[in-house]
Protein backbone atom coordinates (compact mmCIF):
# COMPACT_ATOMS: atom_id res chain seq x y z
CA UNK A 1 0.00 0.00 0.00
CA UNK A 2 1.39 3.55 -0.82
CA UNK A 3 0.15 6.82 0.06
CA UNK A 4 1.46 9.41 -2.80
CA UNK A 5 1.49 12.98 -2.93
CA UNK A 6 0.77 13.52 0.89
CA UNK A 7 1.09 17.30 1.13
CA UNK A 8 3.01 17.44 4.66
CA UNK A 9 4.17 20.73 4.21
CA UNK A 10 0.99 22.62 4.23
CA UNK A 11 0.73 21.53 7.90
CA UNK A 12 4.35 21.92 8.76
CA UNK A 13 5.16 18.48 8.66
CA UNK A 14 1.93 16.82 9.83
CA UNK A 15 -1.50 15.99 8.63
CA UNK A 16 -4.27 15.21 10.85
CA UNK A 17 -5.75 11.31 10.63
CA UNK A 18 -9.34 10.26 10.85
CA UNK A 19 -9.61 7.29 12.51
CA UNK A 20 -12.76 5.27 11.66
CA UNK A 21 -13.66 1.53 12.31
CA UNK A 22 -14.15 -0.66 9.06
CA UNK A 23 -16.58 -2.30 10.43
CA UNK A 24 -19.08 -0.27 11.62
CA UNK A 25 -18.16 3.49 10.50
CA UNK A 26 -17.65 4.88 13.71
CA UNK A 27 -15.37 7.93 14.03
CA UNK A 28 -12.57 6.45 16.96
CA UNK A 29 -10.55 9.68 17.12
CA UNK A 30 -8.22 12.46 15.20
CA UNK A 31 -4.53 11.70 15.49
CA UNK A 32 -1.81 13.05 13.90
CA UNK A 33 1.20 11.63 11.46
CA UNK A 34 4.43 12.81 9.67
CA UNK A 35 5.69 10.49 7.06
CA UNK A 36 7.57 8.45 9.34
CA UNK A 37 4.42 7.85 11.23
CA UNK A 38 2.43 6.58 7.77
CA UNK A 39 5.46 4.63 6.27
CA UNK A 40 5.27 2.91 9.89
CA UNK A 41 1.71 2.24 9.80
CA UNK A 42 1.69 0.69 6.28
CA UNK A 43 4.55 -1.26 7.03
CA UNK A 44 3.57 -2.83 10.77
CA UNK A 45 0.05 -2.66 10.13
CA UNK A 46 -0.69 -1.19 13.64
CA UNK A 47 -1.67 2.56 13.73
CA UNK A 48 0.85 4.82 14.42
CA UNK A 49 1.00 8.51 15.05
CA UNK A 50 3.56 11.12 15.81
CA UNK A 51 3.17 12.45 19.51
CA UNK A 52 3.45 16.44 19.53
CA UNK A 53 3.53 16.14 23.67
CA UNK A 54 6.10 13.60 23.41
CA UNK A 55 7.38 15.03 19.90
CA UNK A 56 8.08 11.34 19.05
CA UNK A 57 6.98 8.35 16.92
CA UNK A 58 3.41 6.49 18.76
CA UNK A 59 1.98 3.34 18.36
CA UNK A 60 -1.41 3.82 19.37
CA UNK A 61 -1.72 0.77 22.12
CA UNK A 62 1.82 0.45 22.68
CA UNK A 63 1.17 0.50 26.56
CA UNK A 64 -2.42 -0.64 26.94
CA UNK A 65 -2.33 -3.38 24.19
CA UNK A 66 -5.54 -1.78 22.50
CA UNK A 67 -3.96 -1.78 18.52
CA UNK A 68 -5.70 -0.13 15.69
CA UNK A 69 -5.40 -2.67 13.35
CA UNK A 70 -4.87 -0.99 9.92
CA UNK A 71 -7.68 -1.79 6.90
CA UNK A 72 -7.21 1.13 4.56
CA UNK A 73 -6.01 4.47 4.17
CA UNK A 74 -7.23 7.17 2.03
CA UNK A 75 -6.43 10.36 1.31
CA UNK A 76 -8.56 13.58 0.81
CA UNK A 77 -9.16 15.95 -2.24
CA UNK A 78 -7.01 18.71 -0.33
CA UNK A 79 -4.03 15.79 0.21
CA UNK A 80 -3.24 16.94 3.58
CA UNK A 81 -5.71 15.06 5.69
CA UNK A 82 -5.89 10.94 6.10
CA UNK A 83 -8.78 8.59 6.48
CA UNK A 84 -7.40 5.52 8.35
CA UNK A 85 -9.76 2.24 8.32
CA UNK A 86 -8.90 0.32 11.76
CA UNK A 87 -9.87 -2.91 13.81
CA UNK A 88 -9.63 -1.86 16.96
CA UNK A 89 -8.47 -3.98 19.60
CA UNK A 90 -10.43 -3.09 22.38
CA UNK A 91 -11.66 0.65 24.19
CA UNK A 92 -9.63 3.28 21.87
CA UNK A 93 -10.09 6.18 24.27
CA UNK A 94 -7.68 6.29 27.35
CA UNK A 95 -10.51 7.02 29.39
CA UNK A 96 -12.02 3.67 28.44
CA UNK A 97 -14.33 4.73 26.69
CA UNK A 98 -14.77 2.98 22.60
CA UNK A 99 -14.22 6.26 21.12
CA UNK A 100 -12.29 9.20 22.38
CA UNK A 101 -15.71 11.17 21.47
CA UNK A 102 -17.93 8.89 24.38
CA UNK A 103 -19.60 7.58 22.15
CA UNK A 104 -20.38 3.19 21.35
CA UNK A 105 -18.66 1.41 18.57
CA UNK A 106 -20.97 -0.87 18.93
CA UNK A 107 -23.02 -2.01 15.73
CA UNK A 108 -24.76 -5.26 15.19
CA UNK A 109 -26.16 -4.53 12.02
CA UNK A 110 -23.00 -4.25 11.07
CA UNK A 111 -22.39 -8.01 11.19
CA UNK A 112 -25.02 -8.47 8.11
CA UNK A 113 -22.08 -7.37 6.14
CA UNK A 114 -19.59 -9.99 7.48
CA UNK A 115 -21.86 -12.89 7.07
CA UNK A 116 -23.06 -11.49 3.19
CA UNK A 117 -19.42 -12.14 2.50
CA UNK A 118 -19.49 -15.56 4.11
CA UNK A 119 -22.49 -16.45 1.86
CA UNK A 120 -20.44 -15.00 -1.08
CA UNK A 121 -17.49 -17.44 -0.25
CA UNK A 122 -20.38 -20.35 0.17
CA UNK A 123 -21.44 -19.54 -3.17
CA UNK A 124 -17.71 -18.99 -4.78
CA UNK A 125 -16.39 -21.92 -3.02
CA UNK A 126 -18.67 -24.38 -2.09
CA UNK A 127 -18.17 -26.82 0.70
CA UNK A 128 -19.97 -30.55 0.88
CA UNK A 129 -20.59 -29.62 4.18
CA UNK A 130 -22.27 -26.66 4.01
CA UNK A 131 -25.85 -25.80 4.43
CA UNK A 132 -25.43 -22.29 2.44
CA UNK A 133 -23.24 -24.26 -0.35
CA UNK A 134 -26.32 -26.85 -1.06
CA UNK A 135 -28.70 -24.60 -1.37
CA UNK A 136 -26.27 -22.55 -4.48
CA UNK A 137 -26.07 -25.93 -5.98
CA UNK A 138 -29.89 -26.91 -5.61
CA UNK A 139 -30.69 -23.76 -7.73
CA UNK A 140 -32.70 -20.58 -7.45
CA UNK A 141 -35.87 -22.18 -7.34
CA UNK A 142 -34.81 -24.13 -4.34
CA UNK A 143 -33.29 -20.83 -2.61
CA UNK A 144 -37.17 -18.69 -3.50
CA UNK A 145 -38.71 -21.54 -1.94
CA UNK A 146 -36.55 -21.66 0.48
CA UNK A 147 -37.22 -17.69 1.19
CA UNK A 148 -41.30 -18.44 0.82
CA UNK A 149 -41.00 -21.40 3.63
CA UNK A 150 -39.60 -18.58 6.00
CA UNK A 151 -41.46 -16.11 5.18
CA UNK A 152 -45.19 -18.52 5.98
CA UNK A 153 -43.45 -19.80 9.42
CA UNK A 154 -42.64 -16.10 10.40
CA UNK A 155 -46.27 -15.00 9.58
CA UNK A 156 -47.42 -17.92 11.83
CA UNK A 157 -45.51 -17.00 14.35
CA UNK A 158 -46.29 -13.25 14.60
CA UNK A 159 -49.66 -14.72 15.31
CA UNK A 160 -48.44 -15.85 18.83
CA UNK A 161 -47.21 -14.44 21.41
CA UNK A 162 -43.57 -16.41 21.42
CA UNK A 163 -40.67 -14.06 21.03
CA UNK A 164 -37.84 -16.25 21.16
CA UNK A 165 -39.69 -17.92 18.35
CA UNK A 166 -40.64 -15.08 16.40
CA UNK A 167 -36.89 -13.88 16.80
CA UNK A 168 -35.78 -17.45 15.60
CA UNK A 169 -38.04 -17.11 12.48
CA UNK A 170 -36.86 -14.11 11.65
CA UNK A 171 -33.39 -14.42 11.72
CA UNK A 172 -33.99 -17.67 9.21
CA UNK A 173 -35.89 -15.22 6.77
CA UNK A 174 -33.69 -12.47 6.96
CA UNK A 175 -30.79 -15.11 6.39
CA UNK A 176 -32.12 -16.56 3.59
CA UNK A 177 -33.04 -13.28 1.78
CA UNK A 178 -29.19 -12.61 1.99
CA UNK A 179 -28.63 -15.88 0.21
CA UNK A 180 -31.84 -15.34 -2.59
CA UNK A 181 -29.93 -12.07 -3.14
CA UNK A 182 -26.39 -13.56 -3.69
CA UNK A 183 -28.42 -15.96 -6.01
CA UNK A 184 -29.63 -12.81 -7.77
CA UNK A 185 -26.35 -10.99 -8.19
CA UNK A 186 -28.08 -8.35 -6.34
CA UNK A 187 -26.35 -6.28 -3.79
CA UNK A 188 -28.06 -5.34 -0.85
CA UNK A 189 -26.82 -1.65 -1.36
CA UNK A 190 -29.11 -1.79 -4.57
CA UNK A 191 -32.27 -2.78 -2.38
CA UNK A 192 -31.24 -0.15 -0.13
CA UNK A 193 -31.24 2.11 -2.48
CA UNK A 194 -34.71 1.61 -3.88
CA UNK A 195 -36.17 2.51 -0.42
CA UNK A 196 -33.68 5.56 -0.27
CA UNK A 197 -35.34 6.83 -3.65
CA UNK A 198 -38.89 5.93 -1.95
CA UNK A 199 -38.27 7.85 0.99
CA UNK A 200 -37.18 10.87 -0.46
CA UNK A 201 -40.32 10.86 -2.97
Amino acid sequence: MEIMNINFEKVNGLVPAIIQDAATNKVLMLGYMNQEAVDQTISSGKVTFFSRTKNRLWVKGETSGNFLNMESIELDCDQDTLLVKVIPVGPVCHTGDDTCFAESNESKTAFIDHLRSIIKERKLNPSPKSYTSSLFTSGINKVAQKVGEEAVEIVIEAKDDNKDLFLGEAADLLFHYLILLEAKEIELDEVMQVLIQRHHK
